[in-house]
């Protein structure tokens, strides 16, 4: 097996360039594999880390009878007296934080523009709400006495043209049916770096939430962050009771694990088809080789060199071919999925709705992917051997010494 090699190895250095060519062309298509294999973990991963930072939480526990899909204010869909709920959560080790939210669909008017947002009612001193505080690009951010500010997104301000301190109608339906309409000071502008979600969010501390949609003393949801996500099961099952219903942060993000499952076939279809192409490489430069050498197999034949042992020769070539490749692939695979992790690639605002994709996209690269792709590129390349080699094996020696002449 050594001398086979020693023998591979010899050949390869034959046409160093060439050699070279075939480790890089698998070499590239392995790298780049590898990015996107982390640019869709990495977002992905992202947009599940956002939903739950800014929307979802770990958990939410509604009323039974509520409908996220119609926002409903009756109170029969609400949960009354949420804080001594809320109380009640936070008294578990598990949780990290619960606030209750207030959710209600609006329309915000600015003269003759006008646009649909969704209205979220905060506790604006909860740790919950620290994406927004901390998020904030002007104005000041909200107190929970507040009665007369509202907090935008950053898309939405520039949709409308709205700086800090303009005047904004908010028509807001309430619990009885009706719609109620106030004129609202745009108290401060944020950005979450999700553009859809900045475009469609407006916030009000949960009092005035209250009293504008006629709610008082309700919430949609308490909203719950846990010290350890691995606990959400748990947690959801501690928190069953008949009046309630507790959604967790999977069940709640049903869109983005679709989203998931889709892109893992889809993914794994443009490895083969990425990995197909260079194989092609692999099996030219090899191809060429045994036309290159058909007198030299010939002699090997002639002097009782078995087929076997001529097939295990360029099987061992394109072995080195394949170390040599994945080996160039899985470092610059890695070096750009570590730059994406660190820096980003700025997308801006992509349109997107229902998942939370993000102004700019992170690579997250696990080691799974890595080995996965480093198998799937050194079966492909072995495969892609199997016919040069072959080729070389069952050719007659006399055939193969007169075409060499």
């Amino acid at each position: 097996m050594i001398q086979l090699y020693k023998m591979a190895w010899r050949d390869l250095g034959r046409n160093r360039r060439r050699t070279l060519f075939s480790m890089l062309a698998l070499g590239i298509g392995l790298g780049l594999l590898i990015l996107m294999a982390a640019t869709v973990a990495g977002e992905v991963r992202g947009a599940l880390q956002t939903s739950i930072k800014l929307q979802t939480g770990h958990l939410q526990v509604r009323a039974a009878s509520y409908n996220e899909d119609k926002t409903s204010l009756d109170f029969k869909d609400l949960i009354e007296n949420p804080d001594a709920l809320t109380a009640q959560i936070v008294a578990h080790p598990e949780v990290a934080v619960a606030t209750p939210r207030l959710y209600a669909t609006a329309i915000v008017a600015v003269g003759d523009t006008s646009t649909g947002v969704r209205l979220v009612g905060i506790d604006p001193a909860s740790a919950a709400s620290a994406p927004f505080k901390e998020g904030m690009v002007s104005g000041d951010y909200l107190t929970a006495d507040d009665r007369t500010g509202v907090l935008l997104g950053r898309t939405l301000a520039d949709k409308l043209g709205l700086q800090p301190g303009a005047t904004v109608n908010l028509l807001v339906n309430t619990s009885n049916g009706d719609v109620d309409q106030q004129p609202f000071v745009v108290r401060g502008i944020f950005s979450t770096g999700t553009p859809s979600y900045d475009e469609t969010t407006i916030f009000l501390p949960l009092a005035k939430a209250q009293a504008i949609a006629r709610a008082e003393n309700h919430a949609s949801a308490i909203f719950i962050l846990l010290r350890n996500q691995d606990q959400t099961n748990a947690m959801a099952q501690a928190l069953q009771a008949p009046q309630y219903q507790v959604k967790t942060y999977i069940e709640m993000n049903a869109l983005l694990q679709e989203f998931e499952s889709f892109a893992t076939t889809y993914m794994v279809m443009l490895y083969l088809i990425v990995l197909a192409i260079t194989a092609t490489v692999i099996i030219n430069t090899l191809i060429m080789s045994v036309f290159e050498r058909t007198r030299e197999i010939g002699i090997l034949a002639a002097m009782g060199m078995r087929g076997g042992r001529i097939m295990a020769m360029f099987i061992a070539e394109s072995s080195l071919l394949a170390v040599g490749g994945i080996a160039m692939g899985i470092a610059l695979g890695v070096a750009l999925a570590g730059y994406m992790q660190t820096y980003g690639f700025f997308i801006g605002n992509v349109g997107t709705t229902g998942i939370m994709i993000g102004e700019r996209i992170y690579a997250y690269l696990t080691m799974n992917d890595v080995i996965t792709l480093t198998i799937m590129a050194l079966v492909i390349t072995m495969l892609a051997a199997l016919y040069p080699a072959l080729l070389a094996a069952n050719m007659e020696p006399v055939e193969a010494l007169h075409g060499g002449k």
